[in-house]
């Protein structure tokens, strides 16, 4: 058969997604994307005719992963199949528009995250960006350009001005940054280089959001699935960059988002996770008149109040969701406390389909600190929050985050997180060292503190911390409790959870043939009070339907994980 004759084979694809859960729907969407066109998609980046980098630009650790990942493929490419076509997507490309072209020249397509749906026409334009980049010129050397670019982004950042567009009202943003952005290598006229300059396609301002519409191909296990609410933040922390890659807040409409649930159930989902950066938001900005200046817990419960009835917010998008028939949990995600009313606890005391398990970040608790991260929440109305949600949701699991080490945060401050961590007794909890991030306005404060200062506070609150998980665990030992089974557990997380240190008389054996035998047979399950990949895990000896509900004993615990037998 002569190749005139021969069936053209579709292209094909490969992804890789780093950072959050919101990043990931955002891929699950370019996958999607990208298989309604006919495309083929790869886990072997070696045989891709095109591989897409989706990265994170959170704090400087996300952003040295994503050029990591970026410059391993490109040497993978020039190792194995030079006219394989890169793309790089997401929150990297969003916050460096106009440089990482010039920094990054071996990349192919740049493209944000209004254009993940056009994810097909980018390949294309990244194919043939590729074909001339070979026909006109070799490779250069990859050999320690990750410094030199992470170099670069310090520069940029302290260089990056507070745009008068940040305090503007619009939610959706202006016109001018609602426009879709095109450049050829912005700032590098073509005259100047006999090289192709890559295909470049990044909104400034992000507007876009999904709908059910939207193609998507998950990436999570068939028992549970992300359903993002909204997306971008009109919080104003100090620390955070995100509105500035991400945007102004966008809610979906809740009939949008009850289709996308009803779909997902029908399919076997047995776990809904609603993610957004501010879930607690949603709604508010579909509103008639709307101002996103109500940040503030008297403003937001004031905006609330003034609602109409049949206004959308995130009460009426859970009971709907809660109304839905079928077996299922819904897990709310990153929730902002300025933002919880009376009513969002009477919802989810009311709705037995809601996991009691709530994640907030708090970020600090002493009053200077909360000023100066601009959180807009006093010590005394997180104090008393705590105590509204512990009592009005029986049995309610709180998550919580805390970042150490934040400019200015003296001895005595510390000290008051310390024991508020001692106090509070938080049932889910992580500490994060702060992150310089240089175009924030923490970045540029006065009384930055050491790594090693950072570090230390960061152990310090941790092991505070351990004390309250031992505790915790140890109260659930007896104790029969719904879990949701996902996988049976390999070598490995056994290791990794120290199963033969494992309490209350599971295994007492000295050989390591018998603990061997007695490690068998263990499968990976989540309770209400764990959510996927972030939190504690459950371990439960014997055989059980993979991705189904069941009852289970607790008969053990390590510092922060549970072993139990099922029932």
């Amino acid at each position: 058969m002569t190749k005139a004759h021969e069936t053209k084979r579709p292209v094909r694809v490969g992804l890789i997604s780093l950072g959050c859960a919101k990043n990931l729907v955002d891929a699950e969407v370019m996958l999607g994307s990208l298989m309604k066109g006919g495309v083929e998609i790869t886990n072997d980046a070696a045989s891709a005719d095109v591989v897409i980098v989706n990265t994170c630009s959170f704090i400087d650790a996300a952003q040295e992963e994503s050029i990591d990942a970026i410059l391993e493929s490109a040497e993978v490419r020039e190792a194995s199949n030079r006219g394989q076509g890169l793309i790089v997507s997401g929150c990297l490309p969003q916050r460096f528009r106009d440089e990482l072209p010039k920094l990054l020249p071996e990349v192919d397509a740049f493209m944000g995250i209004d254009q993940v749906a056009q994810v097909s026409q980018i390949v294309e334009q990244a194919m043939a960006h590729r074909q001339e980049r070979l026909s006109s010129s070799s490779a250069g050397s990859l050999k320690g350009k990750k410094e030199k670019i992470v170099g670069k982004f310090a520069e940029l950042q302290k260089g990056e001005i507070h745009s008068a567009h940040d305090d503007e009202e619009t939610i959706r943003g202006t016109d001018k940054f609602g426009k879709t952005r095109r450049a050829v290598a912005p700032g590098q006229p073509a005259t100047q280089s006999k090289t192709p300059t890559p295909f470049f396609d990044v909104t400034q301002r992000p507007v876009y959001i999904p709908d059910y519409e939207t193609p998507r191909f998950r990436l999570t296990p068939k028992h549970f699935a992300y359903v993002k609410i909204a997306e971008g933040c009109n919080h104003p922390c100090s620390f955070c960059i995100i509105p500035q890659m991400r945007g102004s807040h966008r809610s979906r409409l809740q009939s949008d988002i009850v289709r996308e649930a009803k779909q997902l159930i029908a399919d076997g989902v047995k776990e809904l996770n609603l993610i957004s950066q501010d879930s607690t938001y949603y709604g508010l900005d579909l509103r008639a008149n709307h101002s996103r200046a109500i940040a503030s817990p008297e403003k937001f419960n004031a905006a609330a109040k003034s609602l109409p009835a049949d206004a959308i917010t995130l009460c009426t998008l859970i009971r709907e969701l809660n109304a839905l028939p079928g077996d299922f949990w819904i897990r709310l995600l990153y929730t902002h406390p300025a933002h919880w009313t009376d009513e969002l606890i009477q919802t989810i005391a009311d709705c037995p389909k809601v996991a009691r398990y709530v994640d907030m970040p708090l970020q600090h608790i002493h009053e200077n600190m909360l000023e100066r991260m601009r959180r807009e929440t006093s010590q005394q109305y997180i104090v008393d929050l705590i105590k509204k949600i512990r009592a009005g949701i029986p049995g309610i699991a709180i998550r919580t985050t805390f970042i150490v080490g934040f400019p200015g945060e003296t001895e005595a401050c510390f000290n008051t997180l310390r024991d508020f961590i001692r106090e509070t007794k938080f049932e889910r909890l992580g500490i994060f060292s702060y992150s310089k991030e240089e175009g924030t306005r923490a970045g540029k404060m006065a009384s930055q503190l050491s790594d090693s200062l950072k570090n230390k506070r960061k152990k310090i609150a941790m092991a505070e911390q351990l004390k309250v998980a031992r505790e915790i665990s140890q109260s659930f030992v007896g104790r029969e409790i719904k879990v949701l089974i996902e996988k049976e557990a390999n070598e490995r997380e056994l290791q990794n959870a120290s199963v033969s240190s494992w309490e209350h008389g599971l295994i007492r054996g000295s050989q390591t043939q018998d603990l061997k035998f007695k490690t068998k047979n263990f499968l990976v399950a989540r309770g209400e009070a764990d959510a996927p990949d972030i939190d504690g895990r459950i371990f439960v000896q014997g055989k059980l339907p993979l991705g189904e509900f069941t009852r289970v004993r607790i008969i053990g615990h390590t510092d922060y994980d549970l072993i139990a037998e099922g029932l």
